[in-house]
């Protein structure tokens, strides 16, 4: 491949990258302030129907919330495959910059081989997500902020170990990368099931467990959570002196996390 078809390459994906992040977190910071502006009018109407006005593109527009499904099935519109775009799109820059580049290892942080870099990198993602998902399982999970301070150790524990292992760049990437990895299998394998078997019980006039949408609604306010100090982390690239490049590289990834959460946090409460 030449670098000038290569170079065009890295662009298209990352142009899909970006555009697709764009749907997944509006979309999902869309539906946050929806939730939000529902509870401030159910607190005002004390139980009557409630419906959101909103103008757009030289129109008007009113959402209902519904608290069972009165249309079929088939006539629901599901999100979900703008996270699975963002994250294939994003994996394909991670081989392509870092895994069948020279993106991943420097020599002067520790002399270790390409596959054992790669190794290092896939283990994160894998073992980040299987630690969140057991973590927010298990009764830890049923306290916000014990779950925070855990999530935080967790995180600058991982990010001080890949600075060591792996470039700053690298270890930077990983890092973000494993929270992409944890808020797409949030929405695939946590999010839309619970959502598909509450879809399922409500077409047929079964009761469905109510817990099912407050499980799917804490995943996406954690993805609300995730996606601040991601994008954070995309930028830092930019900014090796800053960042990455820094002798405090893994003392600033930890603090842009916190500031993320911080921000989105202001966000949320809009």
């Amino acid at each position: 491949m030449t670098s000038s078809l290569r170079e065009w390459l890295n662009l298209g994906v990352r142009w899909l990258h970006v555009f697709a992040a764009i749907m997944w977190v509006g979309q999902t910071y869309y539906f946050t302030w929806l939730d939000r502006q529902f509870s401030r009018l159910e607190k005002k109407a004390k139980g009557a129907p409630t419906a959101l006005w909103m103008v757009h593109s030289g129109g008007f527009y009113t959402v209902e919330k519904q608290k069972s499904l009165r249309v079929g099935p088939e006539r629901v519109h599901w999100f979900g495959w703008e996270a699975a775009l963002t994250w294939l799109s994003g994996m394909a820059l991670m081989f392509m910059v870092y895994y069948f580049s020279n993106g991943l290892i420097d020599p002067d942080v520790a002399e270790i081989s390409q596959g054992r870099g790669i190794a290092i990198g896939i283990g994160v993602l894998v073992f980040g997500w299987l630690i969140y998902d057991l973590a927010l399982r298990s009764p830890l999970g049923r306290f916000e902020a014990g779950f925070a301070i855990f999530s935080f150790v967790m995180t600058t524990g991982i990010a001080y170990g890949l600075v060591h292992v792996l470039s700053g760049r690298a270890a930077y990437i990983h890092v973000g990368a494993m929270f992409g990895t944890i808020m797409v299998l949030n929405v695939w394998m946590r999010i839309l099931p619970a959502q598909r078997k509450m879809i399922a019980a409500a077409a047929t006039g079964a009761a469905f467990d109510a817990a099912l949408g407050g499980q799917a609604k804490l995943r996406s306010k954690h993805n609300t959570f995730m996606a601040v100090p991601v994008v954070f982390i995309m930028l830092s690239n930019h900014f090796p002196v800053a960042t990455y490049g820094n002798t405090y590289s893994w003392e600033i990834l930890a603090g842009l996390v916190l500031v993320g959460w911080g921000a989105a946090k202001v966000i949320r409460q809009a």
